[in-house]
């Protein structure tokens, strides 16, 4: 059967093609879609549909400008979205949100596991009693008994790409000043498996030029990654961006969100911007509320007694 045609207008850069022609047909040919013929949509911003790679191409002169403008209108909606948790995500023992703040969990040198500190005291009690010997909460195995052995342990699981591990042996040499093999690492964990940490490393590697040449434009790139997989400080970075180039509302969105995942300093910024005025009430209330229930979704008496335990040391 001959493929049925369709006359629609050739010019779509100025309006998105979500008519009747425009859901229907190929938006360079005019094509329409049946048995016989398959149409594929624009993979950058969905609004036109394609009988072919020929066809996208050709078009492409005239559709850049309103397949541009959607592609930030997307990014923009998935930016400002507010995501269940933190990049952390739950403890693999209780199951619980783990609380922001590096010293509020432990990462596991076995098995690079971060589990939370009330898990983790709990378990130091219960070895205590039972005269136990000290092992991983979640794996049961012993911990490496020297640096050398957890170096060793580390870069077993990155040649297995164990993004965890790849990513830890990249702050790693960052922290010990080695930028090159860090970037290198960091890269890796944040390509393979969109790492959120390595994102907002690389972010910061960029914006200091450490390892790297500055670039501003490299920076808010991987800083907007990791804020869309729920990083607070990648995104409280980026409102202190926008912050310092006079665009507050969009500062204000950034640290509504976070301060709704229980970011402290964020949650500081709203107040201070709704004693200047620049904060709307609604929303600071808003941030108040989300983030005393971001706190209370992350308390146990486990963490509780490991903090009273800390305060007491």
């Amino acid at each position: 059967m001959a493929a049925a045609r369709r006359f629609i207008s050739a010019d779509t850069s100025d309006t998105p093609d979500n008519t009747l022609e425009g859901d229907l047909c190929c938006a360079s040919c005019g094509i329409a879609k049946v048995d016989e013929v398959q149409l594929s949509k624009c993979p950058t911003c969905d609004l036109v549909q394609y009988c072919s790679n020929e066809c996208q191409r050709e078009h492409k002169p005239q559709h850049k400008r309103a397949c541009e403008k959607r592609a930030a209108e997307l990014r923009e909606e998935i930016l400002f979205k507010q995501p269940e948790g933190s990049h952390l995500g739950d403890c693999p023992i209780c199951l619980l949100p783990l609380p922001l703040g590096c010293r509020k969990s432990r990462i596991m040198s076995c098995c690079y596991k971060k589990v939370c500190n009330g898990c983790a005291y709990a378990n130091d009690i219960r070895e205590l009693k039972e005269s136990l010997e000290h092992t991983c909460p979640f794996c049961r195995r012993s911990f490496p008994r020297s640096e050398a052995a957890a170096n060793m342990n580390v870069m077993k699981r990155v040649k297995v790409n164990d993004p965890a591990a790849i990513r830890g042996k990249g702050i790693q040499c960052y922290e010990q000043g080695d930028y090159v093999s860090a970037f290198a690492y960091l890269t890796r964990a944040a390509d393979a498996v969109d790492d959120a940490d390595a994102h907002d490393q690389l972010g910061s590697m960029y914006r200091k030029g450490k390892g790297v040449e500055k670039d501003t434009n490299k920076a808010v790139y991987h800083w907007e990654q990791a804020a869309i997989r729920g990083h607070p400080i990648s995104r409280y970075n980026l409102a202190v961006l926008d912050m310092s180039n006079g665009r507050f509302k969009r500062a204000t969105k950034h640290w509504l969100i976070t301060a709704c995942i229980g970011h402290d300093p964020s949650l500081e910024r709203l107040k201070f911007g709704y004693m200047r005025g620049y904060v709307e009430k609604d929303d600071f209330a808003t941030a108040l509320r989300g983030h005393q229930s971001a706190l209370d979704a992350a308390k146990s008496p486990q963490r509780e007694a490991a903090d009273a335990a800390k305060l007491d040391e």
